[in-house]
């Protein structure tokens, strides 16, 4: 788990942040504040991993506050001004964003500071999951990883193709392949992800998992050979 704190002196901008924190499971939220003064006794006794810190605040902006650290915690700057995004690179935070910030752009950097936390601590920060919820309609459905056979996008809208059934929800496609484990799927299309481990074979530009066959395109067909065969193709060399 990773404890982060929201320093901004907007309160839509604080309530906002707060609530896709509670959105994502491996962050904890420890403290708010309006601006970098109340929290620094929380970041100089080390209680905070990460900050999502504006920079624009009375007192003492953002890239200030970051000059005076001498042990800084993880920083994703969260602003409306572009115009800083040289400074905080160089003060060697972590992610930039612009307001007004999307969830899904939110959870991506998010991730990158959970990977740079395992990274830092050698800690996996929890044990790994092996499922996620969807809303589908009214309902959330879980969906086990082990379970996906392909996926389909459809401009904000994607099926999840599962042993079990298919499930419809609102996501893009792209947002959908930046939360799924790497090592166990594949983009085959832009319209399609396969899991390789459910690839039963492939043919020109399709590949079949099942009944199904879905369509390889020829920017992705040189990826998905090399990591579909891999070292499992045997032949007569």
């Amino acid at each position: 788990m990773i404890n982060c704190v929201i320093i901004d002196d907007e309160p839509l901008a604080r309530e906002g942040l707060a609530n896709y924190v509670r959105e994502v499971d491996f962050l904890n939220l420890g403290g708010v504040g309006e601006n970098p003064l109340e929290l620094l006794p929380l970041i100089d006794r080390q209680a905070a991993d990460l900050v999502f810190l504006d920079i624009q605040m009375p007192k003492m902006n953002g890239i200030e506050f970051l000059k005076i650290l001498q042990k800084p915690p993880m920083v994703i700057i969260t602003t409306a001004y572009p115009s800083y995004a040289l400074d905080g690179f160089q003060l060697n935070v972590l992610d930039y964003l612009l307001k007004p910030i999307t969830f899904e752009r939110f959870f991506k950097a998010a991730a990158k500071a959970r990977d740079y936390h395992k990274l830092v601590t050698g800690n996996p920060a929890g044990p790994a999951e092996d499922y996620f919820f969807i809303k589908c309609g009214s309902k959330y459905e879980k969906i086990l990883f082990e379970d996906i056979l392909y996926i389909e996008g459809m401009q904000n809208y994607v099926t999840i193709y599962t042993a079990k059934g298919k499930y419809i929800t609102m996501l893009s496609l792209k947002s959908l392949e930046e939360k799924l484990p790497g090592a166990g799927f594949i983009r085959v299309h832009k319209s399609f992800m396969a899991a390789i481990s459910k690839i039963d074979g492939i043919e020109a530009c399709e590949l079949f998992i099942g009944s199904s066959r879905i369509p390889i395109s020829r920017n992705y067909r040189e990826q998905v050979m090399e990591r579909v065969l891999n070292k499992k193709l045997w032949d007569k060399k």
